[in-house]
């Protein structure tokens, strides 16, 4: 496992009362992580949900620690579930959770405002340090994806995003800064005054410019390029 310091102020550690919410499309894994969660902080305050954005509404309405969700979450994905709650400027911690075969995607997703990321075949012991270290403000990333994310930063190579980003034309950086934020189709296009034809056809021509695949590397992008920026809550 590596943590990454962040010069930020601690907001919960495993021993005190947490306000956890637990996302995946399993009930038996979101019973069996409650438990584990239950095990180490006997006095917090857990809920499950098998639909993202269901726990998205919570953290909206309610002062919630901790999200621990699946990085193949639906109908938001882990990524966009993360942008979502760095969007409302709260000080939750997101940790991304996937199985051994998601590690491109979750590796691919270290930009997104998440500051924890696992495979759920890390051991118990590694799973709540990290937890630990995320609730006391630090960046980690799980030992079984150690290895592909140094190969990837090894070949990666920053791209000038200022020059990428006068590709876009006034609208295409509006709707991406949107997208950055994790905000629907139709949100975007109420925002506007567009159809939601329209924006898809922009994000069309987003994805072409900036050689992105989809949503979830676009929100990525932004996070990288500072194009998201959110007043925390003191």
């Amino acid at each position: 496992m590596v943590v990454v310091p962040r010069l930020s102020e601690r907001t919960g550690r495993l021993s005190d009362r947490l306000r956890v919410v637990l996302v995946d499309r399993s009930p038996l894994f979101l019973a069996a992580l409650a438990q584990h969660i239950l095990g180490a902080c006997p006095q917090s305050w857990i809920e499950t949900a098998t639909r993202s954005d269901e726990a998205v509404d919570t953290a909206s309405s309610h002062v919630i620690d901790l999200i621990l969700c699946e990085a193949r979450a639906e109908p938001l994905t882990g990524p966009e579930v993360a942008a979502k709650i760095r969007a409302l400027g709260r000080r939750t911690r997101v940790v991304l959770l996937g199985d051994a075969e998601d590690h491109r995607l979750l590796v691919e997703s270290l930009g997104c405002g998440a500051s924890g990321f696992f495979t759920k075949d890390a051991s118990p012991e590694e799973f709540l340090e990290g937890v630990d270290a995320v609730l006391a403000g630090h960046y980690v990333v799980g030992r079984g994806l150690v290895q592909p994310t140094l190969a990837r930063l090894a070949g990666w190579r920053p791209p000038d995003r200022g020059t990428q980003l006068e590709q876009l034309s006034e609208a295409e950086r509006s709707i991406l800064v949107m997208v950055g934020q994790a905000q629907s189709t139709r949100a975007i296009a109420a925002s506007r005054g567009i159809s939601q034809k329209t924006v898809r056809n922009h994000l069309a021509s987003i994805y072409r410019k900036l050689e992105l695949r989809n949503r979830s590397e676009a929100i990525v992008w932004s996070a990288r390029a500072g194009l998201i920026e959110v007043a925390v809550e003191g």
